[in-house]
């Protein structure tokens, strides 16, 4: 029996898919790690996926089948790769051998080995990773705001990682998990929905056999460095707070991420090191090939993007639907409906 990992992205994440596909064949090579894929290749682009790190690619059609662009239709890139998460860990599920699933987000790079929760899944179905595991002082107001307000509205739980046994209680986690997101999966915080995240707020509550996992070497990132110090031992292994640093979110590689590793990090160096190198690796792992945010669905089939308004009112629309079978195919002619009865495509600019 073995266990197996997935990452969930579309090729402008190709390049942090590949760190964390590297860094998890370093420290597990006997597990077997799966790309799941929501996008097609660009036209400029021979992408031969037997060169990668991972063992199995699995596209959004494998999940969804003839629905896959009706569905993709009205999600924006965000949506759809967390999306399909459910559907895919269903499906691993289902895979000969796999005693074990484990998910993380591309921008997650692994640092040592995960032993300690293979071995609690044992004993327990399902394990998340809370975004703190302590609180902010009273009077840290800027912390509170950006670390405990945020996650009241985007999840307790951060759903970069989650790792479940092969037994039926987690079986039927990842059921539940993929009926939700294949309805519910979108950036609705003016309903209290945050993609996946928000709804795995339930998760103890639904289930049973639940372990919240509060190791400080896990899940490191940005909105819990206010309680984390890294340092580097002599031995030249990473810890937090004692602990061996287990893997890093990366979240936000960019402007933002810097913003707030350094709001959070402060003097602790060991951090602004770790980032560096993660850049470092990013940078050497990018192919020039891709366009910058490149998606295949983000635009209609004559290159105009899509914007947020026209997704959602597809996806609301089941008249639209109906009559709009292949929606990014202008020939079909839902392009056209659009702009001839909505103001949508001229309000997107």
């Amino acid at each position: 029996m073995t266990v197996h990992a997935f990452t969930s992205f579309s090729y402008s994440y190709l390049n942090r898919a590949r760190v964390l596909a590297e860094s998890l064949r370093r420290h597990h090579p006997d597990w077997v790690s799966w790309a799941v894929v929501t996008d097609r290749c660009p036209q400029n682009m021979d992408h031969d996926w037997s060169d990668e790190d991972f063992d199995q690619v699995l596209f959004a059609d494998d999940l969804f089948g003839e629905t896959t662009e009706r569905w993709l239709f009205g999600h924006n890139i965000v949506e759809a790769c967390t999306a399909v998460k459910g559907a895919a860990a269903a499906h691993i599920l289902k895979s000969q051998g796999c005693s074990k699933l484990v998910y993380f987000d591309p921008d997650i790079a692994v640092f040592n080995p995960v032993d300690e929760m293979l071995e609690a899944l044992e004993t327990c179905d399902i394990i998340l990773t809370p975004h703190q595991i302590a609180p902010e002082a009273r009077s840290s107001i800027q912390a509170i705001q950006d670390n405990e307000l945020t996650s009241m509205t985007h999840g307790i739980f951060n759903l970069g990682f989650v790792a479940m046994s092969n037994r039926p209680e987690a079986r039927r986690f990842a059921n539940w998990w993929d009926e939700r997101l294949r309805d519910w999966c979108h950036d609705r915080r003016d309903i209290g929905v945050f993609v996946d995240q928000k709804w795995c707020d339930f998760v103890p509550a639904f289930f049973d056999n639940v372990w919240v996992n509060r190791d400080p070497g896990c899940n490191v990132a940005s909105w819990n460095l206010s309680h984390r110090r890294l340092v580097i031992d002599d031995a030249g292994q990473i810890r937090v707070n004692g602990a061996p640093l287990k893997f890093y979110h990366f979240t936000k590689l960019g402007p933002v991420g810097d913003t707030m590793t350094d709001r959070y990090a402060r003097d602790n160096f060991e951090v602004h090191e770790v980032w560096l190198w993660y850049r470092d690796a990013v940078a050497a792992a990018t192919d020039p090939r891709i366009p910058r945010g490149y998606w295949h669905y983000g635009q209609f089939d004559n290159g105009v993007a899509i914007p947020d308004s026209v997704r959602r009112l597809y996806r609301e629309r089941k008249d639209l639907q109906a009559a709009f079978r292949a929606p990014f195919a202008v020939e079909d002619g839902f392009y056209d409906w659009v702009r001839a009865e909505t103001d949508l495509m001229e309000a997107a600019g």
